[in-house]
């Protein structure tokens, strides 16, 4: 399989992303977003392991604890800490550090190299989210600014770490076990913070299903595949296109207006995923072949 069939298989996953926003507002109970996340981790991961029956070995329970709490856990906690405390614009946009955080923490652990354009690209690409989600109205809660940050560092070192440490066992089997393990941490803490989940109604049940095997089976079975194929420097700059799709579907699904300026975004995001892209290959070929890079 091609590289650029490899980036568009892990691109679905971004993409998809960009519909939680419009499932959870239209169809999901306001109020519950940690039970939410923990349902929408928990289900797509026992479902999955119930289609692979491969369990973890013990010596790997560690490591599946520390990346379902980083790659879900934190993250989605702080991501919903953060659109409490800010407006959803200045949360994505400050989330949206992390291309730049997994380039630093990948150079650190992996040994990648940093491409000077990757850095431009990852650096345009929160200014295209910027201009296309945040409002001039918006205000910056610190605490909110932090919760932002660390859900960018939480995704970011989990991005890397999901890299670094490959089991020998499939895609769809390693995202069971992070998905399963990232349910579960969830679990008590939404237990005691969100107590009274309502009873779901058909609407409920089918944006529980989507988050959960569209949303997160699907996606990050693509997204960690993803990983292990190209690495984590090549792929992050996708993630852009998560608040690129939550606007397009805004506007096509909710008849949301779209602004100069976030039309002028939306190009600047697809214009710096294009980039980073670009880097990354032309990185790979100097690395293959010096030769080939020159052509």
């Amino acid at each position: 399989m091609s590289r650029q069939t490899d980036l568009a298989l892990t691109g679905l996953a971004p993409l998809i992303w960009g519909s939680s926003y419009i499932v959870t507002t239209e169809l999901l109970p306001d109020g519950f977003p940690l039970t939410v996340a923990m349902l929408r981790a928990l289900l797509a991961g026992l479902i999955l392991l119930a289609l692979v029956r491969h369990l973890p070995g013990r010596d790997w329970l560690g490591r599946l604890l520390v990346l379902g709490a980083l790659n879900f856990s934190i993250f989605w906690a702080a991501l919903f800490a953060a659109a409490y405390l800010l407006p959803g614009g200045v949360a994505a946009t400050l989330g949206a550090v992390q291309p730049l955080i997994v380039l630093g923490l990948a150079h650190l652990l992996l040994g990648s190299q940093i491409p000077g354009m990757a850095v431009w690209s990852a650096i345009s690409g929160m200014l295209g989210v910027a201009l296309l989600i945040l409002g001039p109205d918006a205000q910056l809660d610190p605490f909110g600014a932090i919760a932002a940050l660390i859900g960018a560092a939480s995704m970011a070192a989990g991005v890397v770490l999901t890299r670094k440490w490959q089991p020998p066992v499939p895609p769809v089997t390693f995202a069971a076990w992070q998905l399963t393990a990232g349910g579960l941490l969830l679990l008590p803490l939404a237990l005691w913070l969100e107590p009274g989940f309502p009873r779901p109604d058909l609407n409920a049940a089918i944006g529980i299903g989507w988050l959960s095997m569209i949303g997160a089976a699907a996606t990050y079975y693509l997204w960690f595949r993803g990983i292990a194929k190209l690495g984590p420097a090549a792929i992050t700059g996708l993630g852009f296109l998560s608040p690129l799709s939550a606007v397009l579907l805004g506007w096509l699904v909710l008849g949301e207006a779209m602004s100069a300026l976030q039309m002028l975004g939306a190009g600047i995001v697809l214009l710096s995923v294009w980039a980073g892209q670009r880097a990354q290959r032309v990185l790979a070929m100097r690395t293959a072949s010096p030769a080939a890079a020159a052509r």
